[in-house]
């Protein structure tokens, strides 16, 4: 696969059909991404695990963080690597091994990181791949959101935005694409 673009209704499809996500290297500093994407994709209504063993048994945003991906139970859709390009093949490999326990479809490495290596494996064991991307930024582009902050989403359309049911200014995504 071509991971230097992904067509809108690809995501649109992870971000629809995903219920739950695993942050391996989620922080509990404020101030980092995996922080304010964790907290956004909670008020979206999705399940967010994060996974860090620096901070394994304590909580992030009320979710108890686990120490390894092989910690984390129940099913899991999406992991979410926050870590560097480096350190995305092993956590992949890891994914993969834990895919059927986990129920795992998707393989999202964050802005900044991509690993080939990663991906070519991931792709192989039936995994879904997205590098380089920020599904909280996607959900916002896709859901016309990001549209307030003055981005250009590249989408042009008459349609009212879809609202969330609870909340001020809090889209969802269209069904259909």
């Amino acid at each position: 696969m071509n991971h230097d673009s992904y067509s809108d209704n690809d995501i649109a499809a992870i971000l629809s059909d995903a219920r739950t996500f695993a942050f391996v290297g989620a922080s509990a500093n404020s101030n980092r991404p995996s922080y304010f994407a964790m907290k956004y994709l909670l008020g979206k209504g999705y399940h967010v695990i994060p996974v860090n063993p620096g901070h394994a048994g304590e909580q992030i945003l009320g979710q108890t963080v686990y120490g390894a991906l092989a910690d984390v139970p129940g099913a899991v859709d999406v992991v979410d690597i926050f870590r560097n390009s480096e350190a995305a093949l092993g956590i992949a490999r890891e994914a993969i091994a834990l895919k059927d326990k986990l129920g795992l479809k998707v393989l999202w490495l964050q802005l900044g990181v991509r690993n080939d290596e990663a991906a070519a494996e991931a792709e192989a064991a039936g995994l879904t791949v997205v590098m380089n991307r920020c599904p909280k930024i996607e959900y916002g582009r896709l859901s016309g959101e990001i549209g307030w902050a003055g981005v250009n989403t590249g989408t042009i359309s008459s349609l009212r935005p879809k609202l969330a049911a609870h909340g001020v200014q809090s889209h969802v995504l269209a069904t259909k694409r």
